[in-house]
């Protein structure tokens, strides 16, 4: 049976940092292309950090770059990503996904259709970024 979980969410003030945490089971992560993705409420999903296979070439979306970083730990099945300098406008429910066509550029599997199609997703992990 498959899994994926995300943890690492909380309240946390402008300027800190979190680290949020994708486990899966079920499929071994290094095979897929995953991506962390997140939406505000009232808003459209917008991927921040996606990563291919293989290479394990990165992407990070424009608003997150040089704040967010992902990277994973395949001895740990599990996706990391890291946000430093949070601000506000960071605020959504953090969600990562797995896709088993996993061999494209990184920010392919940030693009906004590629979002809402995927092999596999967690239930989310909320952030909160007080000003």
């Amino acid at each position: 049976e498959v899994h994926v979980v995300e943890s690492g969410g909380g309240l946390v003030q402008a300027g800190g940092s979190l680290r949020l945490s994708c486990a899966a089971s079920g499929f071994t992560f290094d095979d897929y292309a995953i991506s962390w993705f997140r939406q505000a409420p009232g808003k459209e999903r917008e991927g921040v950090s996606c990563i291919s296979s293989g290479d394990g070439s990165a992407y990070h979306a424009d608003s997150v770059k040089g704040r967010f970083t992902i990277s994973s730990d395949n001895s740990k099945n599990t996706v990391y990503l890291q946000m430093n300098s949070l601000k506000p406008e960071d605020t959504a429910v953090y969600y990562c996904a797995a896709y088993l066509d996993s061999k494209r550029p990184p920010y392919y599997y940030c693009s906004g259709y590629r979002l809402y199609g995927m092999d596999y997703r967690g239930n989310g992990t909320l952030v909160t970024v007080s000003s």
